[in-house]
């Protein structure tokens, strides 16, 4: 058996915001260490996209966008509220994910995606 090669996983700016965000504010209202458990949570999921969209449990999202997938953050029995958005693309180096955003589960998450060409 021969293993696949693992999809690279890039963070588009506002995907690395969000995840500052996110852990800050599970600090202020819930404390350093639920932020560190649940930074380390965000971070297993996005090396769960290493194994590519349909591997790592992605559901593609075409209502929200062309060539969308999510994946939600929950990993291990850990209950997070937050979905990993992201396109598959390539590039000279082969297979590619794309992290867009990563968005609370209660917001309207179309109204968040930035358009296909500003995603570059």
């Amino acid at each position: 058996m021969t293993a696949s090669k693992a999809w690279r996983v890039r963070l588009a700016a506002a995907a690395e915001t969000d995840f500052r965000n996110i852990v800050l504010w599970t600090s202020d209202n819930f404390g350093a260490r639920q932020a560190r458990t649940y930074s380390v949570t965000l971070s297993i999921a996005l090396r769960a996209l290493t194994k590519g969209p349909l591997e790592s449990g992605a559901t593609p999202r075409d209502d929200i966008g062309r060539g969308i997938y999510t994946l939600h953050a929950a990993r291990h029995g850990r209950k997070v509220r937050h979905f990993v958005v992201f396109r598959v693309g390539r590039d000279i180096h082969g297979d590619v994910i794309d992290v867009l955003r990563l968005l609370h589960d209660a917001m309207d998450l179309p109204q968040h995606i930035p358009p296909e060409s500003e995603c570059t």
